[in-house]
Parts: C-alpha cells; sequence; structure tokens
C-alpha cells in the first residue's frame, strides 16, 4: 500500500512541475507566474480541485510518444472566489509551449460542460504557443470543440478569458465569444495572424506588441475590455468582477454588505452641470457619487471614451451602467461608443442585472466617416439592445438629450420603467440654435430676429418639462437627491418580470 501511495505522490510531484524547474524559471525571468501559480492566485486559498492531472496525449507522430507529460500542457478544475464557485483552466507555457492537442482541448470542454451543468462561471487563462502541429486536424478539431462550449454557454454562465501570453491564430476565437477579455501589459498579444506572416503577404512591418498587445486591444480594436500591469494585478482584478455577477443566468447577481446611507443626498451634485451648455463635466463624478462606497468597476474604460460602462451596487446589489462622457466628443454617440454600449446592455439582460442609463447627449457624430463606416447599422445596435432588455431599466437625463440619441439612450419608448430628468435637462429633436435656423429659415438676414426666435425656443423646449407633461419622464428630480431616488426605483423594481414575443432568436443588426 505504501509504494502505491508514494507512486501517487511521486506522479503528482511530476505533473505539478510540468515542463521541469529550467522552464518554470524561464517563465519567471519573463515577468510570468506559472499556470498553477496564476491558479492559486485566482481562487481562493485551498479551494481548488482539479481534474485530469494525469491526462496525457495520444500522438504518435514525429516522435511525440517518448514526450507525455502529465496534465498536457492545461490545468483544470474549480475552486472557489470570496467563497461562490467557479471553474478554471490554466494553459502551462512551460509544457510544449502550452500548445493545444486533442486531449487537452477535451479536458477544457469537460469543465466547461461541467460549469454549464452545475451553473457556475468559466475563467480562462491563456498562454499558449496554438495548435500542437505534430497533431494536425486533431488538434484543430479540439480548438472546434471548445468553440462550441463557448457558444452554448454564452449567457448561461459568465465566461472571462484572461490572455496572459500568446494567443494567435484559431486560438483567439475562444476568447472573442467570451462575455470579458483581459490582458497584462507587454506580455500578452492575440492576432489571428502573426508579424512575419504580416509582413509576406502585405508588406507592413510590425511588431507583436504593435499588432496585437494589450495596448492595440484596449485602445483601438476594442478586443479587449482591460488590460493590467501584471499577472498579479489582473487576477485580483478578475476576482474583483467575478463578486459583481451572478454565478448563472438563473440566479441574481450576489448582494454585498454596504455601509452607505441609501437616502444620503449629495449638495455637490446640484452644481455638477455648468451653466454653459457647452461647457464639459465628469460624468465619472456623478457615478462614483451614486455607487455604493464610490465603488465603481469600469468596462473597456480605454476606447470609446465618450461613452462609459461598468458596474456599482446599489443597496449592495448590482447594477450595470451606461453613461455618456461629456468630457470627451462632447458624450456624442459614433460608432465605437454604439458598439461598446450595446455589447454592455445585452450582458447585462443576459444575466439579469438591472442597468442604469445617464445622459448627457447631444446626437450622433455626423460626418462622411461615420456614415461610410455604417454608423446607422452600429448605432442600431445600441438601439435594439436596448430595446430588447427586459431587466429593469432607470434613466437619468442630466444635462442634453437630442434627437435620435434621446430615443437610443434608454427612453420611455424602449420600454425603460422609469425615467427621471435633472432640471438642468434638455429634451428636444436638436440645440435651439440649429432649430431656430432651420424653423425661422426666412429670418437667417436678421441677426436681431433669430436671436429672439433662438431665446424664445430655449424657453420653450430646452428643459424637462414638455417631456414631463407627455409622460416621457416620470419625474424631474432634485440632482442632490440622485442616489436615493434610483435606489428607490430600483428596489421597486425588484419583482419586475416582463418577456419578449416568442422566437428562436432575435437577428440584431451587426
Amino acid at each position: 500500500m505504501k509504494d502505491i501511495l508514494q507512486e501517487l505522490e511521486t506522479r503528482r510531484a511530476a505533473a505539478r512541475l510540468g515542463g521541469g524547474q529550467k522552464r518554470i524559471e524561464a517563465q519567471h525571468a519573463r515577468g510570468k507566474l506559472t499556470a498553477r501559480e496564476r491558479v492559486e492566485l485566482l481562487l481562493d486559498e485551498g479551494s481548488f480541485e482539479e481534474y485530469d492531472m494525469f491526462v496525457t496525449h495520444r500522438c504518435t507522430d514525429f516522435g511525440m510518444e517518448k514526450n507525455r507529460p502529465a496534465g498536457d500542457g492545461v490545468v483544470t478544475g474549480w475552486g472557489t472566489i470570496n467563497g461562490r464557485m467557479v471553474y478554471v483552466f490554466s494553459q502551462d507555457f512551460t509544457v510544449l509551449g502550452g500548445s493545444v492537442s486533442a486531449t487537452h482541448a477535451m479536458k477544457i470542454c469537460k469543465i466547461m460542460d461541467m460549469a454549464m451543468q452545475n451553473g457556475a462561471p468559466v475563467v480562462g487563462i491563456n498562454d499558449s504557443g496554438g495548435a500542437r502541429i505534430q497533431e494536425g486536424v486533431d488538434s484543430l478539431a479540439g480548438y472546434g470543440e471548445v468553440f462550441q462550449r463557448n457558444i452554448m454557454a454564452s449567457g448561461v454562465v459568465p465566461q472571462i478569458s484572461v490572455i496572459m501570453g500568446p494567443c494567435a491564430g484559431g486560438a483567439v476565437y475562444s476568447p472573442a465569444m467570451t462575455d470579458f477579455i483581459f490582458m497584462v501589459k507587454d506580455s500578452s498579444y492575440m492576432f489571428v495572424t502573426g508579424p512575419d506572416v504580416v509582413k509576406t503577404v502585405t508588406n507592413e512591418h510590425v511588431t507583436a506588441e504593435e499588432l496585437g498587445g494589450a495596448s492595440t486591444h484596449t485602445k483601438k480594436s476594442s478586443v479587449a475590455d482591460g488590460a493590467f500591469e501584471n499577472d498579479v494585478e489582473a487576477l485580483a482584478e478578475v476576482r474583483r468582477l467575478v463578486d459583481f455577477l451572478p454565478l448563472n443566468n438563473r440566479q441574481p447577481p450576489p448582494t454585498r454588505p454596504f455601509f452607505d446611507d441609501v437616502d444620503r443626498l449629495e449638495a455637490s451634485l446640484d452644481t455638477l452641470v455648468p451653466e454653459n451648455p457647452n461647457t464639459p463635466y465628469d460624468m465619472k463624478e456623478l457615478i462614483l457619487k451614486i455607487a455604493d462606497e464610490a465603488d465603481f468597476y469600469e468596462i473597456q474604460e480605454d476606447f470609446a471614451k465618450n461613452i462609459i460602462t461598468g458596474f456599482i451596487r446599489l443597496e449592495g446589489q448590482t447594477v450595470g451602467v451606461v453613461a455618456n462622457q461629456p468630457m470627451v466628443l462632447a458624450g456624442v454617440l459614433d460608432i465605437d461608443s454604439a458598439r461598446k454600449a450595446a455589447r454592455f446592455v445585452r450582458f447585462c439582460d443576459c444575466f439579469e442585472i438591472p442597468i442604469l442609463t445617464l445622459v448627457d447627449v447631444p446626437g450622433f457624430l455626423p460626418g462622411t466617416s461615420q456614415e461610410y463606416n455604417g454608423v446607422i447599422k452600429h448605432g442600431a445596435k445600441l438601439l435594439f439592445a436596448y430595446g430588447e432588455a427586459t431587466v429593469p431599466k432607470v434613466t437619468v437625463i442630466t444635462r442634453k438629450s437630442y434627437g435620435g440619441a434621446y430615443v437610443v439612450m434608454a427612453s420611455k419608448h424602449l420600454r425603460a420603467d422609469v425615467n427621471y430628468a435633472w432640471p438642468t435637462s434638455e429634451i428636444a429633436v436638436m440645440g435651439a440654435k440649429g432649430a431656430t435656423e432651420i424653423i425661422h429659415r426666412a429670418d437667417l438676414g436678421d441677426p436681431d430676429k433669430i436671436a429672439a426666435h433662438t431665446a424664445e425656443y430655449e424657453d420653450r423646449f430646452a428643459n424637462p418639462f414638455v417631456a414631463a407633461e407627455r409622460g416621457f419622464i416620470d419625474e424631474v428630480i432634485q440632482p442632490r437627491s440622485t442616489r436615493k431616488r434610483v435606489a428607490r426605483a430600483f428596489a421597486a423594481l425588484r419583482s419586475k418580470q416582463q418577456s419578449m414575443p416568442w422566437k428562436k432568436h432575435d437577428n440584431i443588426p451587426l
């Protein structure tokens, strides 16, 4: 019996070493943690339950039968984050470069199936050289099986990808189908074709970092939701994100203890909006003053900064926030901001996370670039996302809300539940000057008449009361009371039930 137990411990020790001490040291020398160190940091101490530690590949070509490391380049299992269950896989770059074989993929598929069956999120830590070339089509088939699991799990359990090394070729499509992607600066990259292929095909000279590094994907492509300085910070932020999310689509988001007065009044909000309608102000100040303990977890902070997306808590409960940012492009809607916000709204709706929308929008960005690149279709994504969302939706208009953008930003007409406006808000088809020049075109040669017409238009329409008279605004509220009013609105909507007509699925304007 002792011999068998000793053999078990010996095999376990060998499996834990992965590709061996030399390769572990090489991984550390690059500023990267090993697959197991990452899992230990991500999960609560001592909570990890590993599966398939002794699985080996079955390839016999190219001398592979002589190199069959236990675990086959990926660590899989489950554990807890702040006491709540999550499934995790972590690719091990020290074992055959973390390359994906048929059995490597089978291990990932197994825990994804278990996650869907048991209703728990999946966190995938990617650090892989790609498909294992020695296995040929078997490796590609393994990728295909993982992709199919990503599709099936979408909207069932939250899926989070953490890119902590290379992720190239077909491998990028698994993270692309997950809900959130995080990267590590200077040590992770994602691209479909690498710099060498790009050089051969298009004669462009580009580094891996420029082509698919963290900066590229957080600022330009919007592929990634956040980038962090190192592995430790990235995993700590994943833990923080998981704390905002429900375990699956049948459970509510977690409720956390809170120590912030729900009736707290913020007198400073009465002067947040400047007197000059063209002067910007920071919408994040409003978000922080509404949130419990001023805690805001922003998503895609570096992309399309004219719109803000992220999570706060109100009375300890998770709320998704979408807010125009007057500090950037006057908070205008454009292709990038519409895509960013639409994806976030759809995620919240998948997982029954209520949505708070803070509005200060002068309209859609004009120009040939926007029209040629399809602002109509992309703007319709946000319109569609809000219109199909059946979660509680509360909207606060702080200043401008003009034209089609008024309708798109969670208006009453898209089945928002509670729509508030500050006294400083203006709800109209367009700004007073533009409207006056169209209505009173005949008087354009007389500046005095135009000024008088503009003042008249402002007096009549540059306020929230016309919309309030129609019932499109439920209440004009004092800015200082925004936290209290929003919290009470969401409290009243906790038992909301709303459905869409039966359909197999919708056809969102992609």
